[in-house]
């Protein structure tokens, strides 16, 4: 067991379809991204989580691979079982393969994490083997038989139990090999304690609230269209021609006379648009996250780069809605490409290809592009932001 490594388990196994839309909720688009998307950014983008796990219902693998993006979120994952515990305890076992020293066990239905309610949960867990976010109960409770209103309930030590709920991983993996009751469990901190383990609660959060009916997608949206706010960003890459018989554009390998000269694979179209992102985030630009000092970038694949700027975009709250890439140069010929660049660029961002621009352009031979010695490429992209 490595002390030192704590593990997010998503369970997105269910199949419920009841809202419309004829795809699982978890896969349904609030503000544009999938919330699974959602939740797996919240906790990939904490400090204190190492690896991102998900379980998924059968025959959905294709349906999560699209949300989170072919590739620019990097998890692995678990084929479900036939209740939430069986697939709980499935993405357990394939994480026991390699145990880490904690695990956060989280609904994919509740897509907004609070980075605030995590590090509670950690903090818990130096306490006790295992936390969960809770709030206080405010309604007044009755009980209610056949449309008439009953006795009242008394409030007084209720709470509302969210997720994700915090364990150390060993004591939670035994909790669910050692499950003999036939009913299902509400949740994994009932597993625990039926273990005999003492659970904590810590103060959750109203933005946790889980979507279930449509109504709580339409208040998710309400909420993001209100509290957001357009930014645009710009980004503009140069380099040099040089010996070699491709170049790499826009994540593709292009045949051509010469290559493209740079520490990284010089990929001046990714690297304009990776800029422009960073611009919007007001997070410096290529080169101070990844400066060509370092011998870790040296030919490194640039839709790195661009997954990263993503990455810290969502890892903000905000949502990608655009790109538009303008490629400056000679030769080669774009447009045999421009399609392919299109959908590649949207694989890596997550985005789906009407919001992805490329056009190129000429200098009618002035200047470097003009002479052959050199490609640019100029990037705008639209992003929207919560406000500060």
């Amino acid at each position: 067991m490595d002390e030192n490594r704590t593990v997010a388990l998503i369970v997105a196994a269910g199949n419920g379809t009841r809202m419309g839309g004829g795809i699982p909720k978890q896969y349904r688009q609030v503000g544009g991204v999938a919330v699974i998307a959602r939740a797996f950014d919240a906790l990939a983008a904490h400090s204190g989580i190492d690896a991102v796990h998900v379980v998924t219902g059968a025959g959905q693998e294709s349906l999560l691979r699209a949300a989170l993006g072919e590739g620019r979120r990097p998890a692995t994952i678990t084929p479900g079982g036939a209740t939430r515990r069986e697939s709980v305890k499935a993405g357990l076992e394939a994480i026991a393969a390699t145990p880490p020293a904690r695990v956060l066990i989280h609904d994919a239905a509740r897509p907004f994490l609070p980075a605030p309610v995590i590090d509670r949960l950690l903090a818990a867990l130096g306490e006790a083997p295992g936390a969960v976010p809770t709030l206080p109960v405010v309604d007044t409770l009755v009980r209610a038989e056949g449309g008439t209103l009953g006795d009242s309930v008394d409030r007084a030590g209720l709470a509302r139990v969210q997720t994700p709920q915090a364990f150390h991983f060993d004591t939670i993996l035994a909790a669910h090999r050692g499950w003999q009751d036939d009913a299902e469990p509400t949740d994994d901190a009932q597993v625990a304690r039926a273990a005999g383990h003492a659970i904590l609660a810590v103060p959750g959060d109203t933005m946790l609230e889980k979507l279930t009916h449509e109504a709580d997608f339409a208040a998710a949206e309400a909420r993001l269209g209100v509290a957001m706010t357009s930014r645009v960003g710009m980004g503009y890459d140069v380099h040099a021609f040089s010996d070699g018989d491709h170049i790499m554009l826009c994540g593709l390998k292009i045949p051509h006379s010469h290559a493209l000269a740079g520490h990284s694979d010089a990929d001046v179209g990714l690297h304009a648009i990776t800029d422009a992102l960073l611009g919007c985030i007001a997070d410096g630009d290529i080169g101070s996250h990844f400066p060509p000092s370092d011998a870790r970038w040296k030919g490194a694949d640039s839709g790195t780069f661009l997954q990263h700027a993503a990455s810290l975009v969502a890892a903000q709250g905000g949502i990608i809605d655009h790109v538009d890439l303008t490629i400056i140069c000679e030769a080669p010929k774009v447009g045999p490409h421009r399609d392919a660049m299109r959908a590649k660029i949207g694989e890596l961002l997550g985005l789906p290809i009407g919001r992805v621009s490329v056009k190129a352009t000429t200098t009618e031979q002035l200047g470097f592009t003009g002479r052959r010695e050199g490609m640019a490429a100029q990037a705008v992209a639209s992003v929207r932001m919560p406000i500060a």
